[in-house]
Parts: structure tokens; C-alpha cells; sequence
């Protein structure tokens, strides 16, 4: 062996600089696509365009008679998180949590709060860890932030009563974090739960990304993305799973996603829909797009939404 060391050692050096460049490249395009996915900043791959009905929504918000509320994220380090409290116009024990998505903030749910308010529901709208006014330096994907909406969620009940009655509505994203939150040991208080174009799980999101926006195949880069998602932020993202969280879901739960989804692919919401053991119901939005369900019929969403949220809670 030694001989044939000696005889080949330009061929084994070759061949040890040709895999620590590799390694190198693979560490680097992990690192890259890390910072991309998980580092809050501005996205060249997310649309700012706002409708009409939008702007009137945030003006509005603006408006609204509302108040400033605070916790504490779970974990290492213990941010400073914030939230939109909007009470009812007439005082009732019924509160929405609504959860955000990738990138915005309270006020892209304006549309939404809007409609639960004008429904007579007290609204509370939390700017996940990295995303608003809320600190942080990474983004949570719902996984992370479901202990922090679970604190929210017992933030209600004490502000509220014992008696509260509450729903969770999320929307991408957001819809991540509260089919995530169905799997959990929530108080009794939660009723009910509405996801919009929520993902199957982490993976499965990065490794669609990975392939339509820069056609790579999920191995070995997003499995690499993962672990040092992990090795920066604490958080175990390769565990996220909707499907797995959703088989321990005992709530009514509606599920809604656009028939044209192309960064949630449609086919992921049939996944959740099939792992969710409780009470629900599946509507596909034709010709929707990315969260653009509410915006393609307004009307009908609100009937859907407000009847499902008024039946179950």
C-alpha cells in the first residue's frame, strides 16, 4: 500500500485538492442559499405590488382603534417580539390569531384583520421573530415561531378570560406556523383553525425553491442548507413537518390554496389535507395564485372564512 502511495502520490494530491475545493464549493453554496432563505432582508423574488383593496386595508389599519402587545420569543436568545391587538367594536369573548407570511408583517394581513373585525372578532396580529417590529436575525419558517404564537395564544386567555374563544388563521407562511401549531398541546380556549397556501414542510418548500428557481436538485444542497440553518439558529428545521403535526390535529380546520399556486405547489395542500385527523374541509381557489385567493374572490373568501370560523368557534 505504502508503494502504491508513493508511486501515485501526484494522483492522491490531485485527487485530496480536487475534494477539498469541493467541499469548500458545497459549504459555500450551502452558506449562500442559507443566507438567502433564512437571513431577513429585503427578497428580489417576492412581489411588493399591493391592489387597491390593499392600500385601502393598511390605511385603515392605520385607523383602527388598536394597541400595542409584547412577549417574549422562546428560546436562546429571548426577543423582543410585538403585536397588533384590534379589539372588537362590540366587546365579545372571540378573538383571531392571525399568523403572517414569509417576509411581511401584521400589516399584509390588513385585509384579513379587516374582515375578522368587521365580522365582530377581537384580532391579534404578531410580527414574527425577524419580521417587523418584532427583533430577531433569522427567519423562524413557523417552526420556530409556533412556541412563540402558543405564548401569544396564552397572552389572549390571560387578557381575555378563561372564557375566550379563539381561532387561528395563517396565510403561507402563516399557514405554516398554525398547522404546525395543531400538533401541539394548545388550551382548550383554541376552537378552531383556517390555514391559506400553507407548505408541507420546510424541506419540501427549500427543495421546491431549489428546483424552480434555480433548477438543483434537493440533494445534497438543501439537506447541507438545513444543518447549517441549525448550526446559525438552534432550530431544527429538518423536524418541520405540517403533515406530522397535522396527524395529532383533533381541531376543525379548513384548508384553502390557489389552483395556480407556483411557489406552494397546489399538490402540497392535498398532503395536508390527507394527514389532518380532525373535522375539515378542502377549497382549491381556481386560477389563484400565491395567497392571492382572497384578492381573486373576495366575496366568496369572506363567506367561506367567517362561516367555517363562526360554525367552530
Amino acid at each position: 500500500m505504502k508503494l502504491w502511495f508513493h508511486k501515485h502520490r501526484g494522483l492522491v494530491a490531485v485527487v485530496a485538492s480536487f475534494v477539498v475545493i469541493l467541499s469548500v464549493a458545497y459549504v459555500g453554496a450551502c452558506e449562500y442559499f442559507y443566507r438567502v432563505a433564512f437571513i431577513p432582508s429585503e427578497k428580489s423574488f417576492l412581489s411588493t405590488k399591493q391592489s387597491a383593496s390593499e392600500k385601502a386595508a393598511r390605511a385603515w389599519l392605520k385607523r383602527v382603534n388598536h394597541s400595542v402587545w409584547h412577549e417574549r420569543a422562546v428560546g436562546k436568545p429571548s426577543w423582543q417580539l410585538k403585536a397588533w391587538y384590534v379589539p372588537a367594536a362590540k366587546a365579545t369573548d372571540k378573538t383571531i390569531v392571525v399568523a403572517h407570511g414569509y417576509m411581511n408583517t401584521h400589516e399584509d394581513m390588513a385585509e384579513y384583520i379587516r374582515m375578522f373585525h368587521e365580522a365582530g372578532y377581537n384580532v391579534l396580529a404578531p410580527d414574527d421573530r425577524g419580521h417587523g417590529a418584532s427583533a430577531g436575525n433569522y427567519v423562524g419558517y413557523g417552526w420556530a415561531d409556533r412556541r412563540d404564537y402558543l405564548q401569544w395564544i396564552k397572552q389572549v386567555v390571560r387578557q381575555n378570560g378563561q372564557n375566550s374563544k379563539i381561532g387561528l388563521f395563517g396565510v403561507s407562511m402563516g399557514g405554516a406556523t398554525v398547522m404546525y401549531l395543531s400538533g401541539m398541546d394548545l388550551p382548550k380556549q383554541v376552537r378552531s383553525i383556517i390555514e391559506d397556501c400553507g407548505y408541507t414542510s420546510v424541506d419540501d418548500e427549500l427543495s421546491y425553491q431549489a428546483s424552480s428557481m434555480y433548477n438543483l436538485p434537493r440533494w445534497p444542497l438543501v439537506p447541507g442548507v438545513l444543518a447549517l440553518a441549525k448550526f446559525h439558529t438552534g432550530v431544527n428545521y429538518a423536524a418541520a413537518s405540517s403533515t406530522q403535526s397535522l396527524a395529532k390535529n383533533k381541531l376543525p380546520t379548513l384548508f384553502i390554496h390557489g389552483a395556480a399556486d407556483k411557489f406552494v405547489p397546489t399538490k402540497m395542500v392535498r398532503q395536508n389535507y390527507k394527514a389532518s385527523a380532525g373535522v375539515k374541509q378542502l377549497w382549491i381557489v381556481p386560477g389563484a395564485g400565491h395567497a392571492a385567493s382572497y384578492g381573486k374572490y373576495p366575496k366568496a373568501y369572506r363567506q367561506r372564512v367567517l362561516k367555517f370560523m363562526g360554525q367552530h368557534l
